[in-house]
């Protein structure tokens, strides 16, 4: 039997520990989700949509990979939209909630991999949960992709259900090198923190803010006792790298090489820097989101022509804040898309 918020299978079946959905009266449900929650439901509606989902759901996606050696991989945790949609389903019922996609092409972007140029393809999703609220993000993908769309909108949905709290805690989950196949599939799979399991997580169990020492330290060649992964981290760096995926290879490694002049962090030994990397990161962070607002509002064209003017190809190229601010200054000041 397929978890609740798990892979979708058809079935009704949930779990005695599920969350009682709001809607559960006969009548007009869609009526009903217009009515005004009191703050402690909504509190709690908010607290359910924070909890991990089930083990059994979680899938996990090599990031990097090694051939200093054997080949080994870095793979980080990650669950799939239908895992998404279950949760939401299972809390609102499917009239509880909703979502809108909006699809854009741009033109002229090169890929850095081949020097060819491409058509990119942007899908900003609008999710709305009645009486919560709403938020959007968007998703991207390029058009010689047979699968552009689709991933762009799976990208476009999870981001904006972190808005609401929904699957954010995987953010904080940082990478673990492990043994790859001839296939540079993983061999095996490291535990997650007992943090990321919904009963950890039900006992008031954490990650230290960004970060926890049970997940992702280690390095792909490391030996015990050598380099710079044998000390555990402090909670600044763990925070420091849970910030790569938000960020991106291209702003997260400029941040590094701009303040510490080092591609890995746990090369930095004084507390100082490392809070100053971290402020900064949390800023690039920030940023992206103010971003990905903007460009709902103004459109993917209004980007494109941004990005030309700084003789960008694409936002994954922006490595510092300041190019990061005028873009997100620009496209705010963009006129707003006519729909």
């Amino acid at each position: 039997m397929s978890p609740a918020n798990g892979h979708a299978d058809g079935s009704e079946n949930r779990s005695d520990d599920q969350a009682t959905p709001l809607v559960a009266d006969s009548g007009n449900p869609a009526q009903l989700w217009t009515a005004q929650l009191s703050s402690e439901r909504i509190k709690e509606l908010v607290g359910e949509l924070q909890i991990p989902f089930d083990l059994a759901v979680i899938e996990w996606r090599v990031t990097d990979t090694t051939k200093n050696g054997k080949p080994r991989g870095q793979v980080i945790p990650y669950a799939d939209p239908r895992a998404y949609t279950d949760r939401l389903n299972a809390l609102f019922t499917p009239v509880g909630w909703t979502r809108k996609y909006t699809i854009h092409t741009s033109a002229n972007f090169e890929r850095s991999r081949d020097q060819r140029t491409v058509a990119k393809v942007f899908v900003t999703c609008e999710l709305t949960i009645f009486s919560l609220g709403s938020h959007s993000a968007t998703g991207e993908g390029w058009t010689d992709d047979d699968n552009a769309v689709t991933s762009a909108e799976a990208q476009a949905f999870k981001r904006a259900c972190t808005c609401l709290g929904l699957g954010r805690y995987l953010y904080y989950c940082v990478g673990t090198w492990v043994d790859l196949d001839e296939r540079n599939r993983p061999k095996g799979v490291p535990a997650l923190p007992a943090w990321a399991t919904p009963e950890g997580w039900k006992r008031g169990l954490r990650p230290q803010r960004c970060g926890d020492s049970s997940i992702g330290h280690s390095l792909p060649d490391a030996k015990p006792g050598t380099g710079a992964g044998s000390a555990t981290p402090s909670s600044l760096i763990l925070q420091i790298e849970s910030l790569a995926e938000p960020l991106g290879k291209r702003m997260y490694r400029g941040l590094l090489k701009r303040i510490t002049r080092v591609w890995n962090p746990r090369e930095i030994q004084d507390e100082g820097v490392q809070r100053q990397v971290l402020a900064h990161m949390q800023a690039a962070e920030r940023g992206f989101h103010r971003l990905d607002a903007a460009l709902d509002s103004a459109g993917p064209e209004a980007l494109t022509q941004i990005l030309r003017s700084l003789k960008l190809q694409s936002i994954d190229r922006v490595d510092n804040l300041q190019t990061l601010r005028e873009i997100v200054l620009a496209l705010e000041a963009a006129p707003r898309e006519k729909l």
